[in-house]
């Protein structure tokens, strides 16, 4: 009778064990999201207006911008990505926005440009090699090519002067 009692209690644990470590696994496989850049407020980036603000009256609203133009301090960005990952795959972008604010020489807001995730580009290396241009040598050309070069006529470093070795 007491061997009935505890077979119960052996199978509550094997499918409480069995719920555990499959909660666990399947953890693992959630979408990791993240947030990079500037947050988005919708009100205060569509309430920037050209010729009515000024550098002022945006960083007022906005804040500091993302970053300024490399070779025109008069373009301001402001940046911002959402992503998301599985795993330990690597993020991929799901939502982005790149607002480029352009001032006139007196600091009045001139243009206002938005992009998202259209101009987003996905790099892949092709392989483990840097396409070059030119032609292609064997290790063993490499190594050997340039046997008998030095000091050829027309090879560099090769003089033309007869008084010279």
């Amino acid at each position: 009778m007491r061997s009935q009692m505890k077979r119960p209690n052996v199978k509550k644990q094997a499918l409480l064990t069995g719920l555990i470590a499959g909660g666990l696994l399947l953890s693992g496989c959630s979408q990791v999201r993240g947030h990079q850049g500037y947050i988005v407020d919708p009100v205060l980036t569509n309430a920037i207006q050209p010729g009515i603000d000024n550098r002022q009256s945006v960083e007022a609203s906005l804040g500091r911008p993302t970053f300024t133009g490399q070779f025109d301090e008069n373009s301001w960005y402001y940046v911002s990505r959402e992503t998301k990952q599985l795993a330990f795959n690597s993020p991929t972008p799901r939502d982005q926005m790149v607002m480029r604010v352009v001032f006139d020489q007196a600091g009045n807001v001139a243009s206002v440009d938005r992009t998202g995730l259209e101009l987003v580009a996905s790099i892949s290396p092709d392989g483990d090699k840097t396409p070059t241009l030119g032609r292609e040598r064997s290790f063993f050309e490499e190594l050997f090519g340039n046997i008998g070069a030095v000091g050829a006529p027309g090879a560099q470093g090769a003089s033309n002067d007869p008084t010279r070795p």
